[in-house]
C-alpha cells in the first residue's frame, strides 16, 4: 500500500501517515517498509542510522543540522508529544530562515520527513516523550551544527519560555552567524 503523504508548509517536508489497525487487543502498525519510502522528496540514499531520545516535560532539544553530511530524518513519537519545528537553513532557498511547527503525538502515529537542509528540534509537551528517528547519514560530529533555538531573527513560537537545554542547545548559533561561518548549506 503506497504511503499517504500529507502536506506541510514547506514542500519537501511531508507527513506521513501511518495505518493502525486496532481491536479490543490493542493495536498493530506497520512504521517502515523501507521500499515506500526512496522516493520521498529530498531523499539522498538509504536510512542508516536509528536514533531514540527519551525527555521529560520542557526539554528542548535542538535546533541540529549537519553541514557536510547533511542528514534526512525520518522522526515519529513513540510515546508522548512534542512540538518539532523545522528551520530552513538552506543559504539560496527562497524558504531561507523559515520555519514551521508541528505537534507529534503518539496518539496519532505519523512519521515527519525532513530531507537534508533543515535544522531539526522539539519541545517536549507531554510529562516524558519517546522519539525516535532514522537518518540517511551518519553522525559526523565535525559536520553538526546547532542554530540557536530562540534566536531572534527566526521569532520561534516556542509554548514554553525556560526549556530544559543541554549546554550544546543553550550555546547555538543565531542564523546569521551560521551563514555568515559558511555552515548553511546550498539547496539541491
Amino acid at each position: 500500500m503506497p504511503l499517504q503523504l500529507l502536506d506541510t508548509a514547506f514542500p519537501d517536508i511531508k507527513l506521513i501517515a501511518l495505518r493502525q489497525f486496532a481491536d479490543e487487543r490493542g493495536y498493530f502498525i506497520e512504521h517502515f517498509r523501507a521500499q515506500q519510502y526512496q522516493d520521498l522528496p529530498g531523499q539522498n540514499g538509504a536510512f542508516v542510522q536509528d536514533n531514540f531520545s527519551h525527555s521529560k516535560r520542557d526539554v528542548l532539544r535542538g535546533l541540529h543540522f549537519q553541514n557536510p553530511n547533511g542528514q534526512g530524518k525520518l522522526v515519529r513519537a513513540v510515546q508522548g508529544s512534542v512540538y518539532d519545528i523545522t528551520v530552513d537553513v538552506r543559504a539560496d532557498s527562497p524558504t531561507f530562515g523559515q520555519w514551521q511547527a508541528l505537534v507529534l503525538s503518539s496518539e496519532e502515529p505519523r512519521h515527519l520527513w525532513i530531507p537534508p537542509g533543515y535544522a531539526h528540534g522539539f519541545l517536549v509537551l507531554s510529562e516524558q516523550a519517546l522519539v525516535e528517528y532514522k537518518c540517511t547519514d551518519y553522525y559526523t560530529p565535525q559536520s553538526e551544527a546547532c542554530l540557536r533555538w530562540n534566536d531572534p531573527n527566526l521569532g520561534i513560537d516556542w509554548p514554553c519560555e525556560a526549556p530544559l537545554l543541554s549546554d550544546k542547545d543553550r550555546n547555538g548559533q543565531t542564523l546569521k552567524e551560521l551563514l555568515e561561518a559558511g555552515r548553511c548549506p546550498a539547496a539541491n
